[in-house]
């Protein structure tokens, strides 16, 4: 994992935890990093908790917006995890916002894409208009991004402005027909976790908003076409009922997961060389517009 400097840096991260767990009480000997992309997400298994630290200034209400949904989704037995319990949230720390979570211990059974799409179902059947969120808007998401940017050149800065321009129309106008749902938001299977009574549950409510349900499956097709993952999407729209590359949106769904995909580094890049790397890698399949260029997963070249 990168110590390169910055102010999102590892070394960084793992002090805010330190000091997020003396707050609460909790012990944080054996701490782990378990994610350094868009937060910074550490478990603490002896304390029984999982600290979660944003890292973007730009982003923090989405941080509020987090822990009233899981107060909601806890209120109505959603398969989603659960907010510690004691703690006010969220915790302050040196100017960033974290969010405390119960530890869910690894389980020998890893979930699947059929657990994907089984709890993607039930959570689409949630109470949108109770859940209070935004609209689905990949456009204004990417833009607090590159508002938020360490490093990032003018030129691209430039190139990722001109895509959200072309998209944001198209956005809107998809928006204003589709049947909104509350949707995750960033469905794939690393934000899905299986509680020791073998329930699949789903994790990470950033990007949780009301939009087009196909949103949610689109993150699995898109990883299989830019990652290589053969088979999954199959899977995927096999344990829900729909094959999201078959709608007639989906080249438009399409563009709006990867630019999240794209956009999701612009404040890491001073961070971590690699992250820096993949993302010029990304941005410049998309100005060459050819869809067959594999990318490799900002978690695996952050480390």
């Amino acid at each position: 994992m990168t110590t390169a400097g910055g102010r999102f840096a590892e070394a960084t991260m793992t002090a805010l935890m330190r000091r997020v767990a003396a707050r609460i009480g909790a012990v944080a000997d054996d701490a782990r990093l378990l994610r350094l992309t868009n937060n910074a997400v550490f478990a603490l298994p002896t304390a029984g908790v999982v600290v979660r630290i944003t890292r973007s200034h730009g982003l923090q209400d989405r941080v509020h917006k987090v822990v009233r949904l899981a107060r909601y989704f806890e209120s109505v037995n959603a398969p989603t995890i659960r907010l510690a319990a004691g703690v006010e949230q969220p915790v302050e720390a040196d100017g960033l916002l974290a969010t405390v979570w119960r530890y869910v211990p690894p389980t020998p059974a890893q979930p699947t894409v059929a657990d994907l799409g089984a709890v993607l179902r039930r959570f689409h059947e949630l109470d949108a208009a109770t859940a209070a969120v935004p609209a689905w808007d990949p456009v204004a998401d990417a833009l607090v991004r590159i508002g938020d940017a360490e490093g990032l050149r003018d030129g691209d800065r430039e190139l990722l402005l001109e895509w959200c321009d072309r998209l944001a129309p198209r956005v809107a106008e998809l928006n204003a027909r589709a049947e909104r749902r509350l949707i995750h938001g960033d469905a794939h299977v690393g934000n899905v976790l299986r509680e020791p009574d073998g329930r699949p549950v789903l994790c990470d409510f950033d990007a949780t908003c009301v939009g087009p349900w196909q949103v949610d499956l689109v993150a699995v097709a898109v990883g299989e076409a830019r990652f290589g993952r053969a088979g999954a999407h199959r899977a995927l729209a096999a344990a829900y009922g729909y094959d999201v590359t078959q709608d007639a949106d989906w080249p438009l769904l399409r563009q709006a997961r990867e630019l999240k995909m794209v956009a999701a580094a612009v404040p890491l890049l001073a961070s971590a060389p690699g992250i820096a790397d993949e993302f010029a890698v990304r941005l410049g399949s998309i100005v060459r517009a050819d869809p067959d260029v594999r990318w490799t997963p900002f978690a695996d070249v952050s480390r």
